[in-house]
């Protein structure tokens, strides 16, 4: 049978600061030890650089040139800076989903650790906002182009980091469920068989590369994807007067991916004909 306590993050020590303890749990250890594996691996293979890439340093181009190209074409190149974020919370979301092929939990499966992400992407899509079109232009995003959209768009900005959080979560968590659950079924077909759990062995190897590669890498790409659009969106430049963006809105004069390119403004003719 499962064990249900068994089921969260184990806390491995606590620390104890006057009267208050502190409890570091597994999830937290092995977070430190995948970021300090990382960065150890990626300045290796970013040193000892030459004109002429090759051994590490073709496989260091082909990754940041992949992500710098998913930056340019979720972002554009006005916003190409925000490829080493998208780059680092790809590795470190992959990795730290996948930590299940090796067995041990993975760090994703702690729901503690997926908010911290979401919040983290909350808080660069709201500041950098601010920052791009001032606090009045954020503001004035929120009722255009309509004022009655203001309770949507609070809404929709309140749970992006919650659906963040928790499909990362659920997802993960729940394979890891699964691949459990089956292990003990395995188990106990065998047993029936032959005193040896060798059914356990051979049979969980699918569901294996399901849902500790396959599964991290889908739910990897949709966390970022979701960062880097909602980013889009709120650097998109944001007309001065709601009803100038209802006008240009209704007659299709602004390009659905201008969000893209922020600040470089509306296009002088209509989306359509210049797709057309």
């Amino acid at each position: 049978m499962i064990n249900v306590s068994e089921l969260g993050a184990r806390f491995i020590f606590g620390i104890k600061i006057g009267g208050l303890t502190i409890r570091i749990s597994e999830s937290t250890c092995w977070s430190v030890i995948i970021c300090a594996i990382l960065s150890v691996l990626f300045i290796w293979l970013g040193s000892g650089l030459e004109k002429v890439p090759k051994g590490k340093q073709v496989i260091a181009e082909f990754i940041v040139s992949k992500v710098y190209d998913f930056t340019e074409t979720n972002l554009g190149k006005k916003n190409i800076y925000y490829a080493p974020y998208l780059g680092t919370l790809f590795i470190f979301i992959f990795t730290a989903s996948s930590f299940g092929i090796f067995g041990f939990r993975p760090v994703t499966a702690d729901l503690n650790v997926t908010a911290a992400l979401a919040v983290i992407t909350f808080l660069l899509i709201q500041i950098d906002s601010v920052r791009r079109n001032g606090l009045k232009g954020r503001l004035r995003d929120f009722v255009s182009p309509y004022p009655f959209m203001l309770p949507i768009k609070i809404i929709e900005n309140i749970t992006l980091p919650v659906t963040l959080a928790l499909r990362l979560f659920g997802n993960i968590f729940g394979g890891m469920i699964v691949i459990d659950l089956w292990m003990h079924l395995m188990e106990f077909l065998s047993y029936k068989i032959v005193p040896v759990p060798f059914l356990r062995a051979v049979l969980v190897l699918p569901l294996n590369g399901f849902f500790d590669l396959f599964e991290p890498a889908i739910q990897t790409y949709i966390f970022t994807i979701l960062t880097a659009v909602n980013l889009r969106n709120a650097l998109a430049p944001v007309p001065k007067k709601i009803k100038k963006a209802r006008k240009h809105r209704d007659r299709g004069m602004i390009n659905p991916d201008e969000g893209a390119n922020a600040g470089e403004g509306m296009v002088k003719q209509p989306f359509a004909e210049q797709t057309a």
